[in-house]
């Protein structure tokens, strides 16, 4: 790819930034508009937690070929496939005439989301080469996480109150479109080096893998955890992953490279990014549920309420974006780790009528520890890879955030649903306390692993990897 001026790169950072901000806004959204599609289509509590991981799932699955797809074809033009199936899923959403249509059609918005966030990081990857303005290009990405938080729930509680639900969609649409011309017009098309073969035995067992495991935690307190359907898909998720283990292994070209996870800042990073989108996941649909359900607020007033988690998000992912550029990614994370620890454990002695102070001391926490959180993820993820395994190593990071967020759903989901005694309203808050302590946990695991994951001693597991992976790479002295 020739050189492109500053200008260029940072137009190319907004458009990606786009495609963020329409599949952020989605999940935001979404969650703001659950109880108005629990009422409009007669939906369990298990129902409303399959429309948010249909989608969380589906993109899951499919980041990783996504990826490794756009390096053989072209990430321009994968990028441009995934806006136009994320618009015609958003178009079909609006229109799904029941919930198992509104469930198929959020696949169809995950299989073309699937294409937008990990290729536009492997754009972003191979735009920004150097190291410091790559990090600080991260963390701007990071920062539209909390634009999309911020104008999510807000936006979508407006639309929620005057229009009804499924006019939530109609927002991605001209973003979309207009995500679609820019790229056409500003992008330059670029391909791997040399192009991977696909691997769809690994593939189909990832699908196996996930389907399976969500289906078990969100169904198995309804239809009972000894029944034989329960049974058999636990079985299925434990035969799908020792499947996949042994078959990656002896796959020339796998869909996942194993051996990135011998670099502890990769292997951590990837585990960070599932405790802290399960915790986010959780926590936005527990959130959801509580301020509309027992606290009876509307949907825009249950919306403004988490712009503090916003505000905070929006702020400080583009500021640990300059910190891990400066100094490493020791601080943020430790920072996240221990602020999302304190919001989960003040959320353990939630009531019906819980202070202000509580609620909003709860989100802030939140927030500044999510915004934290993202920019040394994803910069652990693609640093010291080569550049043409930039979009499986990308791809990598953005499934674990989907399955944290899956997960993050389903467990603590189910955790707290399933505990509710009596009524809903009076019933919930107390039922969601062992839910909150999930959260906090969650919080303790970001702590712990971003002070192993940013020893000299990670460091060099780092450096050994990249040497593994590029004979021609020279080892360079790691800052932790």
């Amino acid at each position: 790819m020739p050189e492109l001026t500053r200008r260029r790169r940072l137009l190319i950072l907004a458009i990606c930034c786009l495609s963020l901000l329409i599949v952020g806004l989605d999940n935001t959204v979404v969650n703001v508009a659950l109880p108005a599609i629990r009422t409009d289509l007669h939906a369990e509590s298990s129902g409303l937690q399959w429309v948010v991981d249909a989608y969380t799932l589906v993109l899951a699955a499919l980041l990783m070929l996504s990826g490794s797809t756009a390096d053989r074809i072209g990430r321009r033009r994968t990028f441009q496939t995934g806006l136009v199936l994320f618009v015609l899923g958003s178009l079909l959403c609006s229109i799904a005439p029941g919930l198992g249509w509104l469930i198929v059609f959020r696949a169809v918005q995950a299989i073309g989301g699937s294409m937008l966030n990990p290729v536009a990081m492997s754009i972003i990857t191979n735009t920004f080469t150097d190291p410091r303005e790559r990090a600080q290009a991260i963390g701007v990405w990071g920062g539209v996480v909390g634009i999309s938080m911020a104008l999510g729930p807000v936006v979508g509680g407006l639309l929620v109150d005057t229009a009804g639900w499924r006019s939530i969609f109609w927002m991605n649409i001209p973003v979309g479109l207009a995500a679609l011309a820019l790229t056409a017009v500003y992008v330059p098309e670029s391909r791997a080096l040399r192009a991977r073969r696909l691997d769809p035995v690994g593939q189909l067992l990832v699908v196996a893998l996930l389907g399976s495991l969500t289906y078990t935690i969100i169904e198995g307190p309804g239809q009972g955890w000894t029944s034989p359907a329960i049974l058999t898909l636990g079985c299925v998720a434990a035969a799908s992953l020792g499947g996949f283990l042994v078959w990656e292994r002896r796959r020339e070209e796998p869909l996942i490279d194993l051996r990135f996870f011998r670099s502890i800042p990769f292997a951590a990073a990837t585990a960070i990014a599932v405790c802290a989108f399960a915790a986010l996941g959780g926590f936005l649909f527990l959130n959801t549920l509580y301020l509309q359900e027992v606290r009876g607020y509307s949907p825009v007033v249950a919306g403004l309420w988490t712009l503090p988690m916003a505000a905070l998000t929006l702020v400080c992912a583009p500021l640990s974006g300059r910190i891990v550029g400066r100094t490493g990614p020791r601080l943020p994370l430790l920072v996240a780790g221990a602020t999302m620890t304190a919001s989960g454990l003040l959320l353990t002695t939630l009531t019906a009528d819980s202070s202000t102070a509580l609620l909003l001391a709860s989100y802030a926490l939140f927030g500044l520890g999510f915004g934290m959180v993202n920019a040394p993820i994803t910069n652990a993820a693609v640093s010291g890879m080569p550049r043409d395994r930039a979009g499986v190593a990308a791809a990598v990071a953005s499934t674990s955030r989907q399955v944290g967020q899956s997960l993050g759903v389903a467990v603590i989901g189910t955790v707290a649903v399933s505990a509710v005694v009596g009524p809903f309203a009076t019933g919930f808050p107390a039922a969601s306390h062992a839910a909150w302590w999930i959260t906090a946990g969650c919080g303790v695991a970001v702590l712990l692993l971003g002070i192993i994951s940013t020893t000299r001693w990670a460091g060099h597991t780092a450096a050994d990897v990249a040497a593994r992976l590029n004979p021609d790479h020279r080892k360079a002295p790691v800052r932790t």
